[in-house]
């Protein structure tokens, strides 16, 4: 048998989809970088769309707990404070969509 197959053939189910969730995880987390490239092509200046943030905080929450399986400190800090940051920007996209339909006549 090769490293890997004895490797997947030692390994728990368990790991394995933590595994899975970190993997999908990073994915998620990744693609925000995608979008924000791609919204600043397109008008040919750096902004940040929405839809990052949305990708911020939910591949930051799937981040966060798979930290906190994998019980890393380090990890688990740096995935809590983002998702302040990315809570924060939320709520203010979310209040500014809420005062402006205040607004409407």
């Amino acid at each position: 048998m090769s490293l890997f197959t004895d490797w997947f053939a030692e390994t728990g189910w368990v790991e394995l989809t933590w595994l899975g969730i970190g993997f999908l995880a990073q994915a998620l987390f990744s693609a925000r970088f995608l979008i924000q490239w791609i919204a600043s092509e397109r008008v040919r200046k750096s902004i940040v769309p929405e839809a990052f943030w949305y990708f911020s905080a939910g591949g930051g929450a799937m981040l966060l707990a798979y930290a906190i399986y994998r019980r890393d400190p380090v990890f688990i800090l740096g995935q809590a404070f983002g998702l302040m940051v990315y809570a924060r920007n939320i709520y203010f996209i979310w209040n500014e969509r809420q005062s402006e339909s205040r607004a409407e006549p």
